[in-house]
């Protein structure tokens, strides 16, 4: 087959964490020449007639997604699934839908918590009073993945939280419980047999003060020298087979409810008493060659090439 390898063109002065992506293109190119695919790399930025136009142009069998923003605006990741569904190219990983769904992170934990899956519970503007002062919250970005602003400053008990309530801008941050526990990153790769759940990775953090927040932000991803990057390892350890199999289940009733493809990475964290609650669900997850995703095929013993195979054969 013809491949477009789909990704965000790169602002000028790019991060590490927005030039992940050229790794990405190159891991996901090497694996399809392998299986004798032609591909063809094309950069998306806010000129979506110049997509629309190359695409239909070029006559592409399928696009294989890595579209992680547009103009570095996590809001506007859907618009490319959604000119891929006009143009009627099969494309890999999640739908229009999904996408925006599970991008819009408030709207992803509504819909989760309609379906009986255990999400932290959500401070808004009209719930202030819920706050409660000795406990902990955390203040996300609605849009951006990555650890895109946060740090361990996000992590607030709730009296600082009721006097700085007022000030967040909650058309782009929300806040939510703070779930203390263990912390499980767990992949999910689509088979001839349905969703598979790999071997789930643990975040483990070492060394740090009872009060530090426990959190995998931006510095513990990205920032190498930083304390919390050195700190912050990920394990694959034996889990009990009652807990292993009620996050496997977990995983995949997310996978069914967004309507998953492909691939994706379900987060979540176990609080004191051992209840698991889902932070994020996320589609088309990263797959550079030292991402979490790879490092769990390895580890439940499934080849690259495998991989790129069932998430090709799977498209939208």
């Amino acid at each position: 087959m013809k491949i477009a390898i789909l990704y965000n063109q790169l602002s000028e002065n790019a991060t590490i964490d927005e030039a992940d992506v050229l790794d990405q293109v190159e891991l996901v190119r090497n694996s399809l020449t392998q299986l004798n695919h032609e591909t063809v790399a094309v950069e998306v930025n806010l000129n979506l007639q110049e997509l629309y136009d190359r695409l239909n142009s070029e006559r592409f069998d399928l696009v294989f997604n890595l579209v992680e923003s547009i103009n570095n605006q996590g809001e506007l990741i859907a618009l490319v699934p959604a000119v891929l569904d006009v143009i009627k190219i099969p494309y890999t990983g999640a739908s229009y839908e999904a996408t925006f769904l599970t991008s819009n992170k408030t709207v992803a934990k509504k819909i989760m918590r309609y379906h009986g899956i255990p999400t932290p519970a959500q401070i808004t503007e009209s719930t202030i009073q819920n706050i409660e002062p000795a406990s902990r919250y955390i203040i996300k970005p609605i849009w951006e993945d990555g650890s895109l602003f946060l740090d361990e400053y996000a992590v607030v008990n709730g009296s600082v939280l009721l006097t700085k309530i007022r000030e967040i801008d909650f058309s782009r941050f929300f806040v939510e419980q703070y779930i203390a526990g263990r912390e499980f990153n767990i992949s999910i790769l689509t088979s001839e047999q349905g969703p598979f759940v790999l071997d789930p990775a643990e975040i483990v953090f070492t060394n740090y003060h009872p009060d530090k927040p426990k959190i995998v932000g931006y510095s513990a991803k990205w920032n190498e020298d930083s304390f919390e990057y050195q700190n912050t390892q990920r394990v694959f350890p034996e889990l009990p087979s009652s807990l292993l199999q009620h996050l496997k289940q977990i995983c995949i009733d997310c996978w069914k409810i967004f309507n998953l493809r492909g691939y994706a990475r379900v987060d979540i964290r176990l609080d004191s008493e051992g209840k698991p609650f889902v932070l994020e669900v996320n589609p088309n997850p990263c797959i550079s060659p030292d991402s979490g995703y790879i490092a769990a095929l390895k580890h439940s013993g499934i080849e690259i090439n495998t991989a790129i195979k069932n998430i090709i054969n799977d498209p939208n």
